[in-house]
């Protein structure tokens, strides 16, 4: 990743020499948190190609990800029309929040009829969870035992599975749709990484299609 000095030297850091940099997920667009760079985190992160961060607490620099694995590999970064904020886009590994959530926005302040939940990143997250079972294939995991198994075992659940949304619709209990719905996402998660296939080739194929309309 390249950038000018000059560009560095435009930017608005504060009288600490922090700026706030909101950290984005490049395949979802959710906000994963907002945190603090100096200007050591900032060339440290476009030199790296992964997050930096300058603790206001520890007064220290920090990477993302270096004591829990879940690293964010830069997509890219942009500044805004004042100078004085930084979007960073990432590929998130696992959880962005050290509570365990894909996003550290999760605490509703007000939520109206047509906003979006941020719950909806979960998606994303068991993505990369299935991804790490696959690399990892930890015992006494289901996941672990449907990879080990083979495609053709996969394949028995996905179908078993999208029966049971048919007949859990068929029969109109809301509940058990939900319950049989969630069954056959996962499996279909796990289906696609077994063919290395990525939720964003399949987001990229719905908008391609959106927009031939």
């Amino acid at each position: 990743m390249k950038i000018t000095p000059e560009t560095i030297a435009s930017l608005k850091f504060d009288d600490k020499g922090l700026i706030p940099a909101v950290v984005q997920d490049v395949k979802t667009g959710t906000v994963l948190m907002v945190a603090y760079m100096n200007r050591e985190a900032l060339e440290k992160t476009l030199s790296e190609g992964r997050t930096w961060f300058y603790s206001r607490s520890r007064q220290t620099l920090w990477a993302k990800g270096e004591t829990s694995g879940h690293i964010q590999q830069v997509a890219g970064i942009f500044y805004d029309c004042d100078g004085d904020t930084l979007l960073v886009q990432v590929h998130q590994t696992g959880a962005a929040c050290h509570e365990g959530t894909f996003s550290c926005f999760t605490r509703p302040l007000l939520v109206k009829e047509d906003a979006v939940s941020p719950d909806w990143a979960l998606l994303s997250w068991l993505e990369e969870l299935v991804k790490q079972r696959k690399e990892t294939l930890p015992p006494d995991s289901y996941t672990t035992y449907l990879f080990t198994k083979g495609i053709d075992k996969i394949l028995k659940k996905v179908g078993e599975e999208t029966t049971e949304v048919v007949i859990a619709a068929k029969g109109g209990k809301r509940e058990e749709i939900i319950y049989e719905t969630a069954d056959l996402l996962y499996h279909l998660l796990v289906l696609l990484r077994e063919k290395e296939i990525d939720l964003q080739d399949i987001w990229r194929e719905l908008a391609r299609r959106h927009k031939e309309k």
